[in-house]
């Protein structure tokens, strides 16, 4: 049975490339993988379909249902990111940069995780230390994951490590001018022109479990806030209707990655522990974090000591 290598709900850059990545190197080292998504091909965002299209890679096959599968998971490690019947699976091996979730196992898999800016990193050290060929479009996508989760080395998530692959992979994919190319996926990433609201939202969103109560995550990055000017009435109405259907709490990191912090969008019921949470007020509909930029290491971690998680 193949193995099905897939990243979480709503994938991002780094999912995407991490199951091409990963599936490439299990059948590299004998055993039988394919890349899978929790998405159709023509509903990946759009920066990834940029990197698909410039590596000429083929989108990961979609998968929603584990169940009865060989299933490796890339970028997360939480039951709630996870396609339906996970437990129901085989899980064979997890490899992430993210803290470790709530997936357990009946018997020992592989699991290599380590706290640096993207999945692709760490996927990119198996490849050098097991001496494992890259395919130069392979390390052009694996570059990519991890400038778009850096944010070209501004996120408080990129390491020294992170740099170090980025500079190997550029050299690897071809490619020699980092900035351009990261403009070109902030651009792909950041448009939101006749985009449906819906589609915004869960661009890139994640649901947690904080201290058991279910909040939700989203997050655009922006090279100016004025691109959602227009739109903001109509992303809080998702927000609010995301709320009913059994959270807590829905947050919207809108992030501008020239000014670098994040516009934060909140509907919650109890937003003063979320302004508690950031040290900040909201005004209307949202507040700004200066220095915010990374939902994993600055967004995350203070909502989970806020609900007691």
């Amino acid at each position: 049975m193949s193995v099905c290598v897939i990243g979480h709900s709503n994938p991002d850059t780094d999912s995407i490339a991490a199951a091409i990545a990963y599936a490439h190197y299990l059948k590299a080292t004998g055993t039988d993988a394919k890349a899978c998504a929790q998405i159709a091909a023509d509903k990946i965002n759009p920066e990834s379909k940029v990197v698909l299209a410039r590596y000429g890679l083929a989108a990961p096959e979609t998968m929603m249902d584990a169940e009865g599968k060989d299933v490796a998971l890339v970028d997360f490690s939480d039951i709630a990111q996870a396609p339906a019947n996970i437990m129901k699976a085989n899980l064979v091996a997890v490899v992430d940069h993210h803290k470790i979730g709530d997936i357990t196992t009946g018997s020992p898999i592989f699991f290599y995780a380590k706290p640096v800016g993207c999945t692709c990193t760490v996927l990119f050290e198996m490849f050098k230390n097991n001496k494992i060929d890259l395919p130069k479009n392979i390390a052009g996508a694996m570059l990519c994951a991890i400038l778009s989760d850096t944010v070209n080395f501004k996120s408080p998530t990129c390491t020294a490590e992170d740099k170090a692959a980025v500079k190997e992979l550029l050299a690897i994919a071809g490619e020699s001018d980092q900035d351009g190319l990261f403009m070109e996926m902030l651009k792909a990433k950041s448009s939101v022109d006749g985009v449906p609201i819906k589609d915004l939202v869960f661009r890139d969103y994640k649901d947690f479990d904080m201290g058991g109560k279910k909040v939700g995550i989203g997050q655009i990055e922006l090279a100016t806030l004025d691109q959602v000017a227009a739109i903001r009435n109509d992303l809080y109405k998702a927000l609010e209707d995301l709320k009913k259907d059994g959270r807590h709490s829905v947050l919207f990191m809108l992030t501008d990655v020239v000014k670098e912090g994040t516009d934060l969008m909140v509907v919650s019921e109890d937003s003063a522990l979320i302004e508690k949470a950031f040290g900040a007020k909201l005004a209307g509909q949202s507040m700004w974090v200066n220095g915010m930029m990374s939902r994993k290491k600055q967004t995350v971690p203070p909502l989970q000591k806020a609900f007691g998680a």
